[in-house]
């Protein structure tokens, strides 16, 4: 299935190429395209290494974080079982559904501090709860990034409409769009709506 770009391609690019980044907690409600924007990004690392913690078949990594503190011992375990080298720089790990294994989120201030060259992103959809019960995990030692349902302006990306996409980001209350191209605003608005956008004038400059 063909990638769609989405806006925050550019941040998580940013981060990868930050000398001082972070270990970063991905944010979002279920199904926004999380796991897939990081899957993108793992594009660009030599390794790329998936860990999903709701998957049964990840029980073995789930219990090394649930015993193990130590980021570079963890390491040496995953590439292990899952045949696939960790290398600071060459690789990205990624830690999903992460909320599943609080341990997890806990090893996140232990990458920072003892393995900072390493990238290591970690996302889920039910997070927020998960770090309620933790509520000093890795205060100044993670950078989070919230992503937010497919957008107009992403829809008109996919669509390759970036001609109408450019106005639609030129326009203004002093520069409006004209009436016409207002309307092919509208007709296009109402089959990203159908097709299942998420409805809110609040993020859109046509209503």
């Amino acid at each position: 299935m063909k990638y769609l770009k989405r806006k925050i391609d550019v941040d998580l690019l940013e981060w990868k190429n930050d000398e001082s980044r972070k270990p970063l907690i991905l944010r979002g409600a279920r199904q926004v395209g999380k796991s897939s924007a990081v899957r993108e990004l793992g594009k660009k690392f030599d390794n790329f290494l998936e860990i999903n913690f709701e998957n049964k078949d990840n029980a073995g990594a789930k219990r090394i974080f649930e015993r193990h503190s130590d980021p570079r011992f963890i390491c040496d375990e995953l590439s292990a079982i899952y045949e696939t080298s960790i290398t600071a720089g060459q690789t990205l790990l990624f830690l999903d559904e992460i909320q599943s294994c609080p341990d997890a989120i806990s090893s996140l201030r232990y990458f920072y501090e003892q393995m900072p060259e390493l990238h290591v992103i970690a996302a889920g959809s039910l997070l927020e709860f998960a770090l309620q019960e933790i509520p000093s995990y890795a205060v100044g030692r993670v950078r989070s990034m919230y992503m937010y349902p497919f957008s107009f302006e992403e829809f008109l990306q996919a669509m390759e409409r970036n001609i109408l996409l450019e106005k639609l980001n030129m326009a203004t209350p002093q520069n409006p769009l004209s009436e016409e191209i207002h309307k092919k605003f509208t007709e296009l608005f109402l089959r990203f709506v159908v097709i299942g956008g998420i409805l809110t004038c609040l993020t859109i400059k046509i209503c």
